[in-house]
């Protein structure tokens, strides 16, 4: 599969068409913001965060959200891309790749990526 921007399909992971606010801050949490997922963009491996706080690549991020199914995910992430574009069918954000998730978070994560994002 190849996306808009005319990259291969590499990710590991299925994805879930999902959207959750999302607390995200960084690892001295000097900077802490609410933003959301991007659809399409929620896995086990991480996700693709729309916003306008952007992080830099590498950056150690911890991320609360909570699933449809009234689960909350507390996770520690990398993030691996940044993207900066903006037009009518870019969003700015960044892709996370989870470092750390406990077994439960996991589970419920395959679980609501399984059932296409409805709980």
């Amino acid at each position: 599969m190849t996306s808009a921007q005319g990259r291969g399909n590499l990710r590991k992971h299925p994805r879930s068409d999902v959207e959750l606010p999302v607390t995200v801050s960084d690892a001295a949490n000097k900077v802490q913001g609410h933003i959301q997922f991007d659809t399409h963009d929620l896995s086990v491996g991480g996700a693709f965060i729309r916003s306008d706080l952007l992080f830099e690549v590498g950056e150690e991020l911890t991320l609360v959200f909570q699933l449809p199914v009234g689960h909350t995910v507390r996770a520690r992430g990398r993030v691996v891309r940044v993207a900066r574009e903006t037009g009518d069918d870019q969003m700015p954000g960044m892709g996370i790749a989870f470092a750390h998730l406990t077994d439960r978070d996991r589970e419920a994560i395959v679980q609501l990526v399984t059932r296409g994002g409805h709980g």
